[in-house]
């Protein structure tokens, strides 16, 4: 069962998560156009923190390809995530990426808000390496960070449909983690708002330790 959690901002933090046995850590990077997103200068540092077998997953919430695949180029983190709303970035958008940048993985953001949510993940499956399964408000032009979870019975109807590995988002914590791997039966669990310091978006490595801790043995038990 992977495990990811975003955001990490300080290469402190990189290194802590590395220790606590984090599979995938979440970089949010940008051009400043979105809250809390990182310099290519800052995600480096973080970057060069992360120990393996620990990766880095770089998200940007940006629709703009070349800017995505320059900052990536530079950057060169294991997983490029792609967080526009699907209007924004097609799978069309994502095989031209994965051509301009070979050596990374492309990760997929789906928003999981009704029915059509498996349609939609299915036509990306032969475009990138993982979909990532999140909450989403609808006129967002970015998905997930919501804090809220979705309806886990289409989710699990993704992960069975789809050919890439699915990531399970979207107000996952300790406290729910067990039971949404039970219920999806996804290849991997993202946490971000829950496993935050209340009122901060650094991170609780309390909360990390339990969330990786609650999803390694649920796993080992299926």
């Amino acid at each position: 069962m992977l495990t990811q959690i975003y955001e990490v901002s300080t290469p402190g933090e990189a290194k802590a998560l590395s220790e606590l046995g984090v599979d995938h850590i979440g970089i949010l990077v940008g051009d400043g156009t979105f809250p809390r997103e990182l310099s290519l200068s800052s995600a480096a540092a973080v970057r060069a923190a992360v120990k393996l077998p620990s990766i880095t997953s770089a998200l940007f919430l940006s629709a703009n390809l070349d800017l995505i695949a320059e900052m990536a180029r530079a950057l060169a983190p294991d997983i490029i995530h792609l967080g526009a709303s699907p209007e924004l970035l097609i799978p069309a958008d994502c095989a031209r990426l994965r051509e301009i940048v070979p050596n990374a993985s492309i990760m997929r953001s789906i928003p999981v808000v009704g029915e059509e949510a498996v349609a939609l993940a299915c036509s990306y499956q032969d475009a990138v390496d993982f979909v990532l399964l999140d909450s989403h408000k609808p006129g967002d032009k970015q998905i997930g960070a919501l804090g809220i979870t979705h309806d886990w019975e289409i989710s699990e109807r993704i992960a069975q449909a789809v050919r890439a590995p699915t990531i399970l988002a979207g107000g996952l914590g300790p406290e729910n983690v067990a039971d949404a791997i039970r219920r999806v039966r996804p290849a991997g669990v993202d946490s971000k708002t829950k496993t935050d310091l209340v009122g901060t978006h650094m991170k609780d490595l309390e909360r990390v330790r339990a969330f990786v801790t609650a999803a390694k043995e649920t796993a080992s038990d299926r």
